[in-house]
C-alpha cells in the first residue's frame, strides 16, 4: 500500500513539472548561479584549517586544526576589530531600518498621487549612484580647505574640521551616507505592504471618528510591521558584513583605528600579506556570528508571536 501511495505521489509530481516545463526551464539560470558561486566554494572552507601551501594545492595543504582561529582571536587588535564592526552594523541596522518605515508611512499620506511619486523617486535616485562616486563627492563636500560644509562652518565663526582625519567622525559619515543613498529603496518594501492594507478598514476608521495619526498607528503600522520585522531578521544576517568597498574607501591613516573592520582585514591580510588560510578562518568566523544572529533573532521574534522565517 505504501508503496503504490508512493508511486501515486511520483506520478503526480512528474505531471507537474511536465505542466510547468517552461517554467523550470526559466529556473536552471538562477539553480547554476547559486551552485557555482555559493555552494561550490564552500568546498574552499578547509583552507581556514590547514597550512595553504601554493605547491601542494588546497586539498593537500597540511592541516593544523583551529591554529589560524587562534591566531585571530590572539591578534592585539582583535577587540578594536570586533567593536568597530559591531558598532557600524548595529549604527546602520537601527537607521536602516527605522527612517526607510518612517518615510514610507510619509509618503503614504500624501494625498497627490503624483507628487508622491516625485518625492519616491528623488528619494530613491541615490540608490543609483555607484559607491565610489559617493565618496569622491563625501571627499569633495567635506574637504577641510574647499569644501562646503567647512565653507558653511567658517561662516558661522566655526574653525575648519577635517572629518577624514577624525576617527570619531567615520562611523557618522558611513552611516548617514548610507541613509541619503539606500532609504528610498528601502521604503519600496513597505510601500508596497501599505498598497495591500484594504481601504475599507481606513473608511472605518474615519467613519468612527480616527484622526489620520489615529489610522497610521492603528492600521498602518500594524499592517507593514510584519513586513518589518522579516526584514530586520534578514537584516541582522549580515549583521556583520559592512560593505567593504565604501569603508576601504573611506580609510585613511588617521581614522584607521576606527574605520578598520573584518572585510578590509580579511582583504589586507589575505591579499596583501598572502595568508590564505588566515583570512578563510577569519571570513568562516565572521559567517558563523552572522548564522547565529539570524537564528537569534528568529527565535526571538516567535517568541513574541511575530512573523518569522521559520
Amino acid at each position: 500500500m505504501n508503496k503504490y501511495l508512493a508511486s501515486q505521489k511520483d506520478t503526480k509530481l512528474g505531471v507537474k513539472i511536465t505542466r510547468n516545463i517552461d517554467l523550470y526551464i526559466f529556473l536552471i539560470p538562477a539553480i547554476l548561479y547559486f551552485v557555482i558561486f555559493h555552494y561550490v566554494p564552500m568546498a574552499g572552507i578547509q583552507l581556514a584549517f590547514k597550512k595553504y601551501n601554493a605547491v601542494l594545492g588546497i586539498w593537500r595543504s597540511p592541516f593544523i586544526g583551529f591554529k589560524n582561529f587562534i591566531d585571530f582571536f590572539n591578534y592585539y587588535q582583535f577587540w578594536q576589530i570586533i567593536g568597530n564592526t559591531l558598532y557600524i552594523s548595529l549604527y546602520q541596522l537601527i537607521t536602516h531600518t527605522i527612517i526607510p518605515f518612517v518615510l514610507a508611512l510619509l509618503i503614504n499620506q500624501i494625498p497627490a498621487k503624483r507628487f508622491q511619486k516625485v518625492v519616491q523617486t528623488i528619494t530613491y535616485a541615490p540608490h543609483f549612484i555607484s559607491v565610489i562616486v559617493l565618496v569622491g563627492v563625501l571627499y569633495v563636500f567635506l574637504s577641510p580647505s574647499t569644501g562646503i560644509v567647512n565653507f558653511i562652518i567658517r561662516n558661522i565663526g566655526g574653525k575648519p574640521y577635517f572629518f577624514f582625519g577624525e576617527s570619531t567622525a567615520f562611523a557618522h559619515i558611513y552611516v548617514w551616507s548610507g541613509v541619503w543613498q539606500n532609504t528610498g529603496y528601502g521604503t519600496i518594501i513597505y510601500l508596497a505592504a501599505l498598497a495591500n492594507i484594504s481601504p475599507d478598514l481606513h473608511e472605518a476608521a474615519m467613519v468612527d471618528g480616527a484622526s489620520k495619526l489615529q489610522r497610521i498607528f492603528h492600521i498602518d503600522i500594524p499592517g507593514i510591521l510584519p513586513t518589518a520585522i522579516i526584514l530586520l531578521i534578514l537584516n541582522a544576517g549580515r549583521i556583520m558584513n559592512i560593505g567593504f568597498q565604501k569603508a576601504f574607501l573611506m580609510q585613511t591613516s588617521l581614522n584607521i583605528s576606527a574605520s578598520e573592520i573584518i572585510p578590509t582585514y580579511v582583504y589586507k591580510a589575505g591579499l596583501l600579506q598572502y595568508r590564505f588560510e588566515y583570512a578563510t578562518a577569519v571570513g568562516l568566523f565572521n559567517s558563523v556570528v552572522n548564522l547565529i544572529l539570524i537564528v537569534l533573532v528568529n527565535r526571538i521574534a516567535r517568541a513574541l508571536d511575530q512573523s518569522s522565517l521559520w
